[in-house]
């Protein structure tokens, strides 16, 4: 891209040195106007600094958006997510990648907005959100130019940031000249932490890792009871207190918390093809995910459910690799969301020392009979002599192959 080409930007800003930095590179390098846009996802920061920063950089009061998108965040990104049951990598609950579409998303609509023509992000060309970003902006705004300057200029140490900061009189806080011991992302839904300390696989993470929960072994002795509430698919209480998305997520949050729950050392498999040793702390979520396969268990069909489990894979690699916005993310969220027509109900869980445990669940959708489970008199509503046909038709094969000398399930 040719520096005259850029006439406007839109830059993701946190306010952080990283941020600061690509601001005034932006300024210098491509002499375009740039407009900043901080997102509050919850990620437990005070917001009101990244818009003094960025006056004192030279931004026009109407070029500073500092947007509260919490309940946006939860209702239209998290719970839909939710509803799928997505876990990356059979572990993974996906925080800082459901967080990149929305981010990329109010970048494009302020860009609509301000007449700019060019959006910027900060992340690095080695990881993930450089991808989440850029199919994002592209999906939304097929014409948009970006710029990322860490594919572009040649501040390639922190060392390097740092001199160009004191150049170019960027305030630098105490903290930040010293080494940061690990790089850490969050939102209302997790915290992520990687890099340095973290980076060898074998050694166990510090305890100052961990932000967002308390040890396990540090936790109550006695175990927490509390009830989730669901209407199609979507909690919408706690403890029979109706909550807004986003509050009911930091009730689920604060439970977590205090009982330990929600840390998890994984190493993943990068899109960009390396892997990568990540620690995440997702409380809530956490919650969250076992209560909603509570509810899911009584209330959805067995071969929609697990129609439903078979495609969960591919939907969390979608979120993972940055397709929140294709097509077929679309139409697995269609499946998903009409799957979820009767999953609603209440279920019991207790929360200990990291685990938690479902106690109970119930429905006016159930299809859950007693009637027909009993190991008691069913009064004739099951048939157990229907079951000789069934298992013979279903032994047919297999008895053909054995007979063909083909036994034990041999080809």
């Amino acid at each position: 891209m040719r520096v005259k080409d850029v006439k406007k930007v839109v830059l993701a800003y946190s306010g952080g040195l990283d941020t600061s930095v690509i601001l005034k590179w932006l300024q210098t390098t491509y002499r375009c106007e740039v407009v900043t846009f901080t997102a509050d996802l919850g990620q437990g920061e005070e917001l009101g600094p990244a818009r003094e920063k960025a006056r004192l950089l030279g931004i026009r009061e109407e070029n500073i958006f500092v947007d509260d998108l919490r309940e946006e965040f939860v209702r239209d990104f998290v719970f839909p997510m939710f509803r799928a049951n997505a876990l990356y990598e059979g572990f993974y609950l996906l925080g800082t990648s459901i967080a990149r579409p929305l981010i990329a998303k109010r970048q494009i609509e302020i860009a609509e907005r301000t007449g700019a023509d060019a959006v910027a992000h900060g992340a690095t060309g080695k990881g993930n959100d450089q991808v989440r970003f850029e199919l994002s902006y592209y999906a939304l705004k097929p014409d948009v130019k970006v710029i990322a300057p860490w594919r572009e200029w040649d501040l390639t140490s922190r060392t390097r940031l740092l001199e160009f900061a004191e150049a170019h009189q960027i305030p630098i806080a105490k903290d930040k000249r010293g080494e940061a011991p690990f790089s850490v992302d969050a939102n209302l839904l997790h915290s992520s932490s990687e890099g340095k300390i973290l980076e060898d696989p074998w050694v166990e993470p510090d305890e100052i890792v961990w932000q967002r929960t308390v040890r396990p072994e540090d936790a109550p002795d006695r175990p927490e009871e509390i009830t989730v509430e669901f209407e199609r698919g979507d909690p919408v209480a706690v403890n029979g207190e109706r909550l807004s998305p986003a509050a009911l997520l930091a009730k689920l949050n604060e439970l977590g918390r205090r009982n330990g729950i929600g840390r998890l050392d994984l190493v993943e498999n990068r899109f960009v093809g390396m892997k990568s040793r990540g620690c995440y702390e997702t409380p809530g979520g956490t919650i969250l995910h076992v209560a909603h396969r509570a509810i899911e268990s009584i209330t959805l069909d067995r071969e929609a459910a697990h129609l439903k489990d078979s495609l969960m894979p591919k939907y969390a690699e979608l979120v993972y690799y940055g397709f929140w916005f294709s097509p077929e993310r679309r139409m697995l969220q269609a499946l998903v969301d009409e799957s979820q027509r009767s999953v609603s109900g209440e279920v019991r869980l207790k929360l200990y020392k990291g685990n938690v445990i479902v106690t109970g669940r119930r429905s006016p959708n159930s299809l859950y009979s007693m009637k027909h489970v009993t190991f008691e008199e069913d009064q004739g509503a099951y048939d157990q002599a229907d079951a000789q046909g069934f298992i013979r038709l279903n032994a047919l094969r297999l008895r053909l192959a054995a007979m063909a000398g083909r036994k034990g399930g041999a080809l």
